[in-house]
């Protein structure tokens, strides 16, 4: 098939990879002149591991991440109130990564593998299989169209409901003279009202040898411009009076500048497909990074809609795909719109639920193993139905030249 991906993202090049080693002729289009990521440091689950192991990027991903063995966040007074653990066998662990790390992996991937890349191409539309770029150009038709844009996809009819909270990110450098574990996710909470945290995200491509962090704060949406115009020391001499431990990652060189917001919303497709066109990660689904499996589900889109095309073509393909997740993503969106509030609102109440009743519970048999299986990702199977194939049809492709506009 003739596949057209618009969105140079985790999700879009992990498609690209998937059906290119499949055998397909893939095209990638991107709005930026070179391809890079956007973000900070995301958990890449057992689920989302297996995913890249399936086209080969899983061994580089590894490299460069940090294994991770637990979830742990407690309150300000010393109450415990998350602490799950990963499986015991290494592939059953999650992975700390730096999105330039991941990106990078899978991009390596996508192209040993014979995707084409074309930057410099904003997709504002399609006109039946063909792709509309900003500035008037197009190409197509394609045999199908997968809309991997992300949560501002022009080519997704899905309309989602804004979080009244985001976050702040930075990266740093792992400091030597930290007691945070480096192979945990770690938070600090007041309430449901503050939340701080750190995680480990190994090396990033342009600092190799230097282990890194991403640090976290949460933050209502509608009090990002107060926090920016307001005094960075008050807010660092805040922060670390709520967790004390944090004070060597909030170094005393960064500044507000270093820190990017990020805001959320919530929502899915009820069919994330139509005539021609599949919609893969935040094109089709959203929600709070909670449960950590945002990038997870993209890849796991990616995947699923591979091997849909390998059992069937057209309608049937597509409807193969969106039947294979509807489940795993339901389930995951309903946890999602649960706990999501325990950590990141106004409610008074909510929290102390949480810290009085749900964390207690939460270590009573045999809720700890359904924890583990919940950020592994597979408490719902990912895509029933839809077996690997038997024989992996196409081998790399030599090296192409570079592709034009």
């Amino acid at each position: 098939m003739k596949i057209g991906i618009a969105g140079a993202g985790i999700g879009g090049l992990a498609a690209a990879a998937l059906l290119a080693q499949a055998g397909h002729a893939v095209r990638v289009f991107d709005r930026f002149d070179a391809p890079k990521p956007v973000g900070s440091g995301l958990v890449i689950q057992p689920v989302g591991l297996a995913v890249l192991d399936a086209f080969g990027a899983g061994a580089e991903a590894r490299a460069m991440g940090a294994p991770l063995v637990a979830l742990f966040g407690d309150e300000a007074a010393g109450r415990v109130v998350l602490d799950v653990a990963y499986g015991q066998a290494p592939e059953r662990r999650g992975l700390g990564i730096h999105r330039a790390a991941l990106f990078a992996a899978i991009h390596a991937r996508a192209l040993a593998l014979g995707a084409d890349l074309v930057p410099g191409h904003a997709v504002i539309g399609r006109s039946g299989q063909v792709l509309a770029f900003e500035g008037g150009g197009q190409e197509g038709p394609f045999d199908l169209i997968v809309d991997a844009c992300g949560a501002g996809s022009p080519l997704s009819p899905l309309r989602a409901r804004p979080l009244a909270y985001g976050a702040i990110w930075a990266t740093v450098p792992w400091p030597a003279d930290t007691t945070l574990p480096r192979d945990r996710l770690s938070q600090r909470y007041r309430r449901a009202d503050r939340m701080l945290g750190v995680l480990p995200v190994g090396q990033m491509p342009h600092r190799p040898g230097e282990e890194m962090a991403a640090v976290f704060y949460s933050l209502r949406v509608d009090r990002i411009d107060a926090w920016r115009a307001g005094s960075f020391a008050d807010w660092r001499a805040e922060a670390i009076a709520l967790w004390p431990e944090i004070a060597p990652v909030l170094h005393d060189g960064l500044g507000p500048d270093d820190f990017t917001f990020a805001r959320y919303t919530h929502g899915s497709l009820r069919a994330p497909w139509d005539d021609g066109i599949a919609h893969i990660g935040d094109a089709a689904h959203r929600a709070s990074p909670q449960l950590g499996q945002g990038a997870n589900m993209a890849l796991l889109d990616a995947l699923a809609l591979s091997r849909a095309l390998a059992q069937a073509r057209g309608e049937e393909a597509l409807r193969l795909y969106a039947g294979a997740r509807r489940w795993h993503v339901a389930a995951y969106q309903m946890m999602s719109a649960a706990f999501t509030p325990q950590y990141q609102s106004d409610s008074t109440a909510l929290p102390v639920l949480r810290d009085r009743v749900l964390a207690p519970l939460s270590r009573v048999w045999p809720i700890p193993a359904i924890l583990t299986r919940l950020v592994c990702g597979d408490v719902v199977p990912p895509m029933p139905a839809l077996s690997p194939p038997a024989v992996q049809v196409a081998p790399p492709a030599p090296p192409r030249a570079p592709v034009g506009g």
